[in-house]
């Protein structure tokens, strides 16, 4: 008799948990891709960098800072500490890396973020300058850096040239493909935000470093029918779709006329960054097309850009009160709970916690998972656990 009670007891629990797990997640459907808040990783494609590279670079960019620090007005120094709030060392700031995008996807991250250097010829990025320095100095035994494609036209994925190399995906097109392969094994995913840095700009800190190109209006056409040619655009939720008939995209925006998380699953939303660290929003691929008409990519912009839709504020520290009033009035801000270390290595979670108070749709961190390189406890969650939750600011 006991164990016929316990196992109904049991029945009704599991029902119980099925009832509200249907309801919360009817709840999410019904809101706009503007109303959700997820978890997303920096730099998502990134390997460790080797830690000779590291420690050999360090004193080298130190002695630059200077002189560059120098040349600064007060708005460009308040600007840059506004983006480097800490001062950690080149080896601190990127101590970090990630696993495959499957295995961040299957942990629950909803927002990848892919850096993309032009290379229209091949061979650019093949043979990167500090490990010819090192090799030189009899360094023998550096990490391995994957190599595939390399030698081919196409654009390729990696932090900085020559310094931060080691990757997941050589090219754009292998990260493209494991998008689409972890996309068709899960059909009704959550919608995905993946964030483009277009990387114009190089560090030469060593003889003869690859030469990184500007990307004109040529190469961001480039990118965005490579995006298509392997997600397919039925997988994408472009610009045109979210302006609809209204004369601009702000104006669409301002109006809440995101598609509904249900009407989006399976699909990704691309946001791009034009040029390196999002830090010139005068961009060809803008150009000509004041509403993004054609393009596949929602582009960072200014508030009163015809086509602003998406906005960069990284550090919610600072721009807490700016961000809830972009939220609110329908644009989508992302934030990051962590910069350059600092915070797992001092194991602080108030740039965390502000970043989701303020209601910016995409958190990005350098370390969603238990373990970091300072051995502290810190790691990011998703407040309430989940793929996503109802955003604080404008549920």
């Amino acid at each position: 008799m006991q164990k016929i009670i316990t196992s109904a007891f049991g029945a009704m629990l599991m029902a119980c948990a099925t009832i509200i797990c249907s309801a919360q997640s009817s709840k999410i459907n019904n809101l706009k891709i503007n109303q959700v808040q997820v978890l997303g990783t920096h730099n998502s494609y990134a390997k460790p960098v080797d830690t000779a590279v590291l420690a050999y670079i360090d004193p080298i960019i130190e002695k630059m800072s200077k002189g560059y620090f120098m040349g600064m007005s007060k708005e460009q120094a308040a600007a840059f500490h506004e983006f480097h709030p800490n001062g950690m060392k080149m080896s601190e700031g990127l101590k970090y890396d990630h696993p495959p995008f499957d295995v961040q996807l299957d942990a629950g991250i909803r927002s990848l973020e892919i850096d993309v250097h032009y290379d229209p010829t091949g061979n650019r990025f093949n043979d990167p300058a500090a490990y010819r320095e090192l090799k030189k100095k009899g360094y023998d035994h550096l990490a391995p850096f994957e190599t595939t494609d390399l030698d081919k036209p196409g654009f390729k994925v990696l932090h900085m040239a020559d310094l931060d190399f080691r990757t997941h995906y050589t090219t754009f097109k292998s990260a493209l493909t494991a998008l689409r392969s972890w996309s068709d094994a899960h059909p009704d995913h959550f919608p995905i935000f993946i964030m483009i840095e277009a990387k114009d700009k190089g560090l030469p800190l060593f003889p003869d470093p690859a030469k990184v190109l500007p990307f004109d209006g040529k190469a961001f056409d480039e990118l965005d029918e490579e995006v298509v040619a392997v997600l397919g655009k039925n997988k994408l939720i472009t610009p045109d779709e979210v302006r609809g008939k209204f004369p601009t995209l702000r104006e669409a925006v301002l109006a809440k006329n995101w598609p509904t998380v249900k009407a989006a699953r399976g699909k990704f939303v691309f946001l791009l960054l034009p040029s390196t660290a999002g830090m010139n929003l005068v961009s060809d691929y803008a150009k000509d097309k004041p509403n993004l008409e054609g393009r596949v990519m929602f582009m960072q912009s200014l508030p009163q850009d015809t086509y602003a839709a998406f906005f960069l504020l990284d550090n919610a520290l600072v721009r807490q009160k700016e961000i809830q009033q972009y939220v609110k009035q329908g644009f989508l801000v992302r934030t990051r709970a962590d910069i350059e270390t600092y915070e797992a290595k001092v194991n602080d979670h108030t740039r965390a916690n502000a970043a989701f108070e303020s209601g910016a749709q995409i958190i990005s961190t350098d370390f969603f998972r238990k373990g970091n390189g300072y051995d502290t406890p810190y790691f990011v969650t998703l407040p309430g656990g989940g793929e996503a939750r109802p955003d604080p600011v404008n549920k």
